[in-house]
């Protein structure tokens, strides 16, 4: 602490420093190794999209509605919150009146969550 009160420089600036340095050497040594062990191949054939030995008909690039993507991003944000009831579940007679409130709350904002993505029709297959 004494010594890098010498040169002037603070604390947080040798940390920002440091971690910007750190940072950048890790990315390029993972891009040099990267390089080194990545296979080498230049046929051409690896340049296709699939390397199923079939090639494609048709345009290889096809439109989804906009619902599928939607339907899977509300299920992945439902999906993901029950996954915080189970803490809960382990802790629930440690927490008491507290924790059955807090969870009360949480479920009402799921259920409000829900109820809003179903009166938008995100639920509804068209």
């Amino acid at each position: 602490m004494i010594a890098l009160d010498i040169f002037g420089i603070s604390n947080n600036a040798l940390l920002a420093v440091t971690a910007a340095i750190t940072g950048a050497g890790l990315v390029g040594l993972a891009m040099w190794i990267a390089g080194l062990i990545s296979p080498k191949s230049f046929n051409p054939q690896k340049g296709e999209p699939y390397e199923c030995g079939i090639p494609t008909r048709g345009e290889s690039m096809s439109q989804f509605r906009v619902g599928y993507y939607l339907y899977a991003i509300l299920f992945l944000m439902f999906d993901v919150e029950t996954v915080f009831l189970f803490p809960w579940a382990v802790q629930m007679r440690e927490l008491g009146v507290g924790g059955i409130i807090s969870i009360a709350v949480f479920f009402c904002i799921l259920v409000l969550g829900l109820v809003y993505a179903w009166r938008k029709g995100a639920l509804e297959w068209k």
